[in-house]
């Protein structure tokens, strides 16, 4: 959000473009063209690194968020009593739920893990999509100090993180679809529908016409589902961003910024919480779908 230096990093001045590619860049380890091990300092680098190159600092913060969700509710657990409940308990009791209803409404079959499922993504999401909410400089300038160069702290503004959950849903997806179905009920709900003629011949002249729309239908799932967490959430990064670098020019710019901050950091609040109801939902239809048997 708010920036101190404007468009400066460390002791180097940086015009406004490389104080964004700054902000945008991952702290991303990986293998260089002459085989050594380190730290992408550019995105060249990170090109010349490949598919297996990690970006560092997205998955500490996954993981140290991750961490932090199961802890609270471990001792929300551990706190929780039959008289009056504290604050805590009852925030989670609340979420559990909402999460319940929203499972309940969504979800037509029967599968004790689709409830969990659906609260962890809420929750771990949530608390990855407020981390946006932290003024952009503050730790990345903290980072610095300890000789750390780049530091992301959104994970949901990264691809890779977003897509690795939506492929863990995709996954779940593709196993609860041929548990339930069978191979064969599965191969069937991709090669007879939309189009299902009665003539034995049209059918069979349908079923690649058929195979092609479904499964540009089924790839779209995990791509949609990951892109419009991670488009919803880059926006609203790049935004604080821009607004931060009004601190750096003229003073009375810099508390029009000001204002702008705080009225887009009231908005994407509500952009926080609605991108991670959204991804949970969809979790719960596609689950269902996954569950539905085909007549």
């Amino acid at each position: 959000m708010t920036s101190e230096h404007g468009a400066s990093t460390g002791h180097d001045v940086l015009t406004a473009s490389g104080y964004i590619k700054h902000h945008l860049q991952n702290l991303t380890y990986g293998k260089f063209p002459d085989g050594s091990w380190g730290i992408a300092h550019g995105v060249e680098d990170v090109n010349q690194m490949g598919f297996w190159s990690i970006n560092l600092d997205t998955m500490f913060f996954s993981i140290a968020l991750g961490l932090l969700f199961i802890f609270i509710f471990w001792f929300a657990a551990r706190q929780a009593t039959a008289g009056v409940p504290g604050k805590l308990q009852n925030f989670v009791e609340w979420i559990f739920d909402f999460i319940d209803s929203m499972v309940s409404d969504g979800f037509s079959g029967r599968n004790n893990l689709v409830g969990p499922i659906a609260l962890t993504l809420f929750i771990w999401i949530l608390l990855q999509n407020l981390m946006d909410l932290i003024p952009v400089d503050w730790v990345p300038k903290l980072a610095q100090i300890i000789g750390i160069p780049y530091l992301k702290i959104v994970p949901s503004t990264d691809p890779n993180a977003t897509f690795g959950l939506s492929l863990s849903v995709f996954a779940l997806v593709l196993f609860y679809s041929i548990k339930v179905k069978g191979i064969g009920g599965f191969a069937s709900e991709l090669s007879m529908q939309p189009f299902s003629p009665k003539n034995v011949i049209l059918k069979i002249l349908f079923i690649p016409i058929n195979f092609l729309l479904e499964f540009v239908n089924l790839v779209a799932k995990p791509v949609s589902h990951s892109l419009r967490l991670f488009g919803n959430l880059y926006a609203g990064e790049m935004i604080f961003i821009l607004i931060a670098l009004m601190y750096s020019a003229h003073f009375s710019l810099g508390i029009f910024g000001g204002f702008l901050q705080l009225g887009w950091a009231i908005f994407h609040i509500l952009i926080v919480l609605l991108q991670a109801f959204i991804f949970m939902v969809l979790t719960i239809v596609y689950l269902d779908m996954a569950h539905q048997e085909l007549h």
